[in-house]
């Protein structure tokens, strides 16, 4: 039987949560109980009514807060940007541990991006681990692909982070891409050792999709579009308040005119996208309030399954299969002709988000639109087209924005964030647009850095607009580490081969 975690037990868990007992939902979640959950729990509903009852008294005496590093790091200001990455390494590095609350144990050590996020988390991994290979630690790149290995065979996926609270869910699938990079260093014929892991993702994203048809077009993560493509949208098995979220999810479904179940759903899988969140889920451009993420089929999920396939099919190559090989070769050949026809507006010139139940494309213009340049699937002439509206649009004194709406959300303008920068410098120099390229490094490095020189900090996203304002939006203050941002910034800084990762 599961074990039982702090969000199971009501109403405990909605009490702290809904009286913000903590300032940050994530705190209650990764407390550690002092005893038995179901005994606490007992004693809460035997004492909650007690004249004098003290909510916050019971919870500190029943419950160890979360360590918190954040404060045990400082920087040495009078040391650069870069010189101060490495020592971040270490201090960003967890070591394997065992089941603590809603922890779930990780066998090899592993790098966390830093402040509120001290477990490890799937897609910042990927960009953290750009930084590793700069900085040599190929032992570390592969103690992490190892464990994410681990959590394919374990838990079926890879979770959005090594949290209770996250199943359900996972994150934008760069599995594929992370054991590229381990190939890269340590050797290509290491790629078939992973197959299993590889069609374990596949199966995970792909679960649903031989059943759908014009009735049923949609389950799990797969779509069925209009003449009988599928392609993939983000999802989570649940749609109840997220824990980590659970006041900010429950207020906002007492002001959307969506069912509950449903709004929730589209907020766990606008989690599931990384970019939480985003005008690009919205209905109307500005409210989270009309977020319908699930029925959106995303150009930048898409490219990265067209990866996945790639990589499974050489992978088969390379183990002599040579049936399976061409099986996916020719799965991402399809997804790559599906991503053109249902993602590329050619009035427009760029790559858009598809609205499957609305059967169009959304209007909003974001970053996801160069994931094709990153993974050299858009002809020479839609390259040319979307790096001039980078060029127009998203180009600004610090960098790129993500998205040209400015919502108050996170991941809108007037954010950058270091993911974004990388796939945008390495789609456009995959495609010959080396001076913005440059530029664009230039810009985002020169902000990293000039941040450092007045705060010590490397932050999770920066404000590329107005350079001496502070990144804004989203659930959480902003925050420091960070492990991302650390290893594009070190990756850019020290000219990491920038070529994404080769593909069939």
């Amino acid at each position: 039987m599961a074990q039982s975690e702090i969000f199971d037990f009501h109403p405990l868990f909605e009490d702290v949560q809904m009286n913000r007992i903590f300032a940050d939902g994530k705190t209650f979640v990764d407390c550690l109980p002092k005893h038995p959950l179901e005994e606490i729990n007992k004693k809460y509903q035997l004492e909650k009514d007690s004249l004098g009852f003290n909510l916050k008294e019971f919870v500190l005496s029943h419950f160890d807060l979360p360590i918190s590093y954040a404060a045990d790091y400082r920087s040495d200001r009078s040391k650069t940007a870069e010189e101060n990455l490495e020592t971040l390494w270490s201090f960003l590095t967890r070591q394997p541990d065992a089941k603590a609350g809603s922890l779930i144990p990780l066998p090899f050590p592993y790098i966390v991006p830093g402040g509120r996020f001290g477990e490890i988390y799937y897609w910042d991994s990927y960009f953290t681990m750009l930084g590793l290979q700069a900085s040599g630690r190929i032992e570390l790149i592969q103690s992490m692909v190892s464990n994410f290995s681990h959590l394919i065979d374990t838990i079926g996926y890879i979770p959005n982070g090594n949290r209770t609270y996250y199943l359900g869910r996972s994150q934008p699938p760069f599995y594929s891409l992370m054991v590229r990079l381990l190939a890269g260093v340590s050797g290509s014929e290491i790629l078939p050792k992973y197959l299993n892991q590889l069609t374990k993702e596949y199966s995970f994203w792909m679960q649903g999709a031989e059943g759908l048809d014009e009735r049923n077009p949609a389950a799990h993560h797969s779509v069925r579009l209009r003449d009988g493509e599928v392609l993939n949208r983000y999802w989570d098995e649940n749609t109840t308040p997220r824990p980590e979220s659970f006041l900010e999810d429950a207020e906002l479904s007492h002001q959307s005119n969506q069912p509950p179940d449903g709004l929730c759903r589209h907020l766990r899988a606008a989690a599931e996208s990384g970019w939480d969140f985003s005008s690009r889920w919205f209905r109307d451009d500005a409210s989270l309030r009309t977020i319908h993420t699930t029925e959106i089929v995303p150009v930048d999920l898409n490219c990265l399954l067209l990866s996945l396939e790639r990589t499974i099919a050489d992978a088969y190559r390379m183990a002599g299969n040579h049936e399976a090989n061409r099986k996916y070769q020719s799965l991402s050949e399809r997804r790559a002709a599906a991503i053109q026809k249902y993602c590329w507006n050619a009035e427009r010139g760029f790559y858009f988000d598809f609205d499957f139940v609305l059967g169009k494309q959304t209007e909003s213009m974001s970053l996801a639109g160069v994931f094709p340049l990153f993974f050299s699937i858009a002809e020479d002439q839609q390259a040319e087209r979307v790096a001039a509206h980078v060029r127009e649009k998203f180009l600004k004194p610090g960098g790129v924005v993500c998205t040209l709406r400015a919502t108050g959300q996170q991941w809108d303008a007037p954010n950058g964030w270091a993911p974004l920068h990388w796939i945008t410098v390495v789609g456009l120099e995959n495609y010959g647009h080396e001076e913005l390229a440059a530029d664009i490094a230039e810009r985002w490095e020169r902000l990293n850095s000039d941040v450092f020189k007045r705060t010590g900090k490397l932050m999770e996203k920066y404000n590329v607009v107005d350079l001496e304002l502070e990144a804004g939006g989203g659930e959480y203050p902003g925050q420091d580490g960070f492990g991302w941002t650390n290893g594009v910034l070190i990756a850019l800084l020290r000219g990491l081969d920038r070529q994404a990762p080769a593909l069939s």
